[in-house]
């Protein structure tokens, strides 16, 4: 197959801790249901001269590409709090794709069948699941947050058993890497200090390359991975992004965003919003975010002990030092993301009040997160009376007066423009683009990710997608799909 398909498999030659060897199970009759021609052309990939047969069996894995080493990698995990040991258990990777650029990127399978990883799962997926995280994925890119990315879906032509038999399917999923905190644990798991010292050194040649003449490499990794983390969840936070299941075997040392499982974005602003049908006591919720990527990086810290110095008291103050300094950082970029969202300029001492005052309202109020913000640059979604709401009319006199300070002339909308989205993926647009996709109807997915390509473009046909879902008493719900 002429496609331009270039593997250079790194992490298959690791040693069999890292990993195991293993195909895709086949399926019966794979149909491919969405082919990312945008992100074949940046990955150098051309299917232009390729059957839709043979499409279908190589995104099924079927048949694979030549030059590809597909393995299961193996990582750990806290789930809830709970350690466990885990790895890829329904999921394959079949290599490592360079694009003309020598960029690097790991081309896997989700849902391509059981692995010694597997546990007493199935290995597969389900198709309305798989089309959420290509869904989603691509969103988020479009709003140009650090994102795996979908390439494809299709279709396996069997039933999976969840709650119910739903149409199985495979996504090919594209990562800079999967390597995760998980991974870390895993390996420190196995108290080998010499197979700790090799991922550590792997992860630095293959994301950090700037880093591997330094003299604490475990230590300058760990503070490269809390300026990255904390960048990505403020990036999230601007969007009303709650990610769902933020276990540490779905935090990407890449510092992309990983695992679209029970994801959703929120509509009225609730700082304790959660949608994920397993987060019972709100563990990932909105605001909790920053205190579990907190949390998450101190358990990154402690599989790097070993390496960041001989004395173990010595170690853990640094690693200690490192993590207490997030909430700095985080904080730090959270109010200028803040500030970017409204259009300011510069710094001034009330500028976080500002801030945290309009949040209140908007708590109170139940104003819609991403429509707020849309007022405030002008754009009208139709009459909504919580905006002539006395409390809101003085914030708004407050906040004109801190924009005037710069006397920019609209440079504000400019800077607003640039980080508010006019449109997101709405939790019950995205629900009806699943269910008439699940049916066989692919046209409402693809018009709805077409106009999620360009979330800062005021278009005149994405009205119905600004609007919140309709006030119910039934409770909004994703799930993980496994």
């Amino acid at each position: 197959m002429t496609i331009g398909w270039h593997f250079d498999n790194t992490y298959s030659k690791l040693s069999e801790t890292f990993k195991e060897e293993i195909k895709p199970i086949p399926v019966k009759n794979p149909e491919l249901v969405i082919l990312n021609e945008q992100l074949a052309k940046e990955l150098n990939l051309d299917f232009s001269n390729i059957s839709q047969q043979d499409l279908s069996k190589l995104f099924s894995g079927n048949i694979l590409p030549e030059g590809s080493h597909s393995i299961a990698q193996a990582y750990a995990g806290h789930q809830f709090g709970h350690f466990t040991m885990l790895g890829d258990g329904r999921a394959v990777l079949i290599g490592e794709h360079l694009s003309n650029k020598n960029q690097r990127f790991d081309i896997q399978f989700k849902g391509s069948g059981r692995t010694s990883f597997s546990r007493r799962g199935d290995g597969r997926a389900a198709l309305g699941p798989m089309l959420r995280e290509y869904i989603i994925s691509e969103a988020m890119h479009a709003l140009n947050i650090p994102t795996t990315r979908s390439l494809a879906v299709v279709k396996t032509g069997e039933n999976v058993i969840r709650d119910q038999f739903l149409p199985g399917a495979i996504l090919t999923r594209v990562a800079a890497s999967h390597i995760r905190v998980g991974t870390f644990q895993y390996i420190a798991a196995k108290q080998n200090l010499e197979e700790l010292e090799i991922l550590v050194n792997f992860t630095i040649d293959r994301h950090y390359p700037n880093l591997q003449k330094s003299k604490n490499k475990a230590l300058d990794l760990l503070n490269v991975l809390i300026d990255k983390q904390s960048e990505l969840v403020v990036n999230w936070m601007r969007v009303g992004f709650i990610h769902g299941v933020m276990n540490t075997d779905n935090m990407a040392i890449s510092g992309e965003t990983i695992d679209y499982g029970p994801c959703a974005f929120m509509d009225h602003y609730d700082p304790q919003t959660v949608f994920s049908s397993i987060d019972e006591y709100g563990r990932y919720a909105y605001d909790n975010q920053p205190k579990i990527t907190k949390w998450n990086l101190a358990r990154f810290a402690e599989c790097l002990i070993p390496l960041i110095d001989k004395d173990e008291e010595t170690a853990v103050k640094l690693a200690t030092d490192a993590i207490n300094n997030f909430e700095n950082i985080y904080e730090t970029r959270w109010l200028n993301m803040m500030r970017d969202k409204l259009g300011l300029f510069g710094e001034v001492k009330n500028d976080k009040k500002l801030i945290l005052d309009l949040l209140d309202w908007m708590k109170i109020n139940k104003a819609d997160f991403t429509n707020t913000f849309c007022y405030l640059m002008n754009i009208k979604l139709g009459k909504n009376k919580i905006y002539l709401n006395q409390e809101f009319t003085n914030w708004l006199e407050l906040w004109h007066k801190r924009v005037n300070l710069n006397n920019l002339n609209n440079k504000h909308l400019e800077l607003m423009k640039s980080v508010n989205p006019i449109v997101i993926p709405r939790n019950h647009k995205v629900e009806e683009a699943l269910k008439t996709a699940s049916e066989g109807n692919i046209k409402r997915f693809n018009d709805f990710l077409k106009i999620l390509q360009t979330p800062y473009e005021n278009k005149s046909n994405i009205l119905d997608f600004q609007n919140p879902a309709p006030i119910t008493n039934e409770k909004y719900q994703t799930f993980c799909g496994t």
